[in-house]
């Protein structure tokens, strides 16, 4: 018999992340107060830490979206897999040109696209699409709050298209010079 609801036990193994880095932040602050030459930069440096833990694990949590989509997603060695029911593929983070979020008849599809044209399409709220997120933010030049800003709207973006069939398609990230060059 537990005294605690399962909606709050659920919500804070899913928030544990933030938590932790909280308590990491409240510890360096208690430190830090305590004084002196040793404990205050400790106490201001687990400080630091802990804010830079909260922030992160912020977005992580942003970004895992609720519901249930087909698929399997696995990253390792900086590759992706998506293991579909009908599609499916890999897309090297090395080969990656292009992010876009697309919305197609109301269901939120991730777009990778790599240097040759290949395409793979990862649903959202696939299984093991939170591990997205880390393989995302190794992407050089790419705006992470962006990212899951882009999440948390369904309204059309400014550089965004949209298509006969009510598709919205975001570019998140771009690699730099991955493009035609005339002269």
């Amino acid at each position: 018999m537990s005294f605690i609801r399962p909606e709050l036990l659920a919500a804070a193994r899913r928030g544990r992340e933030v938590i932790l880095g909280a308590a990491l932040a409240g510890l360096g602050l208690w430190t830090a107060t305590r004084g002196g030459y040793f404990l205050t930069p400790l106490g201001l440096g687990l400080l630091g830490l802990g804010a830079v833990w909260v922030l992160t694990a912020w977005r992580r949590l942003k970004f895992r979206q609720d519901g249930e989509a087909p698929g399997i997603v696995r990253v390792t060695e900086a590759q992706i897999a998506y293991y579909g029911p009908r599609t499916g593929g890999f897309v090297g983070l090395p080969e990656l040109s292009e992010l876009r979020l697309l919305t197609l008849r109301g269901r939120r599809i991730w777009k990778l696209k790599q240097g040759d044209g290949q395409l793979l399409h990862i649903p959202v709220e696939s299984d093991g699409s939170e591990a997205l997120f880390d393989a995302f933010a190794t992407l050089p030049g790419i705006d992470m709050a962006a990212l899951v800003a882009a999440l948390g709207t369904n309204a059309p973006a400014s550089d965004s298209r949209v298509i006969a069939l009510a598709e919205v398609d975001r570019l998140i990230w771009a690699r730099k010079g991955s493009g035609v060059v005339v002269r």
